[in-house]
């Protein structure tokens, strides 16, 4: 039997329960109880160890003659109960399932709105302010979602952007430079400026509740934008520069509070709900 996916309105691709049940050929009498606790379980989502969450990783399937309860299940999570399970036939559908999931959706492509902007945002998040704001965000939302704790959040942190503070030692090191005393900011400036616009776009829509995938395909078009336009650094957190770019001061406002205004709404996360 096939696994199907899913297509909802909003485009974000699913699974249903009561399907990955029996593809996986689990125990027929064990499903209602099976399905309550895989809704209810901790799993290691891309983003950090967390529960999944309503109308983000999984929605009820609506209909009242329905016997048993059953559910749409994001790719994501679909993949990883399977993977928890003890089905002998877990690697073939957790594979195809990851096959699935890193396939380029609908939803990962940009509406002419939304790189005009992300062009925008380039140029805001040439601001120290800004980017400190949506890595602090970012930073929230992790431990939120990890009981409270960021133990493992440089780790996570180093893994999702694809450097660590001593890959960037040891790059400023072979340029012939100091390190010591610097911080990942302040190396990044003799290393790759244009990487710190990347960083805080990555941190914003990771904040916004997006994919670790949605946010670095966003950021790596911002980084793109930075290299084009020459977006220069401006540390604006405890005096003005004298030559501060022309930039959208309302939009600006928007990411140091993280606004929930007409910009962020052309990325809110879609519901799974059918």
């Amino acid at each position: 039997m096939e696994l199907q996916i899913l297509v909802s309105k909003k485009g974000t691709r699913v699974v249903l329960a009561s399907e990955l049940y029996m593809v996986l050929e689990l125990p027929k009498a064990d499903y209602s109880r099976a399905v309550k606790k895989w809704i209810r379980d901790f799993y290691n989502f891309q983003d950090g160890i967390r529960q999944p969450e309503y109308l983000r990783d999984f929605a009820k399937r609506p209909g009242k003659d329905k016997l048993l309860d059953d559910y749409y299940l994001g790719l994501e999570l679909a993949k990883l109960i399977t993977l928890h399970s003890k089905s002998r036939h877990k690697l073939k559908y957790a594979t195809y399932l990851q096959h699935m999931q890193q396939e380029v959706a609908p939803d990962d492509r940009f509406t002419k709105e939304q790189v005009l902007a992300i062009l925008e945002l380039t140029k805001v998040m040439g601001l120290v302010s800004c980017q400190t704001a949506c890595e602090r965000k970012h930073l929230e939302l992790y431990e939120a979602r990890n009981g409270g704790t960021a133990a493992n959040w440089w780790n996570f942190r180093a893994k999702l952007l694809g450097y660590s503070t001593n890959d960037l030692k040891k790059a400023l090191q072979r340029a012939g430079r100091k390190v010591a005393g610097k911080s990942q900011r302040q190396m990044l400036m003799h290393i790759d400026k244009h990487e710190m616009v990347r960083t805080a776009v990555i941190d914003l829509f990771m904040a916004l509740g997006k994919s670790e995938a949605y946010a670095k395909n966003v950021a790596d078009l911002a980084k793109a934008f930075a290299k084009e336009m020459n977006v220069e650094i401006f540390d604006d957190r405890n005096s003005i520069p004298a030559f501060l770019p022309e930039v959208d001061e309302k939009l600006v406002d928007q990411v140091r509070n993280m606004e929930p205004e007409r910009q962020f709404q052309l990325w809110e996360t879609h519901k799974l709900a059918c």
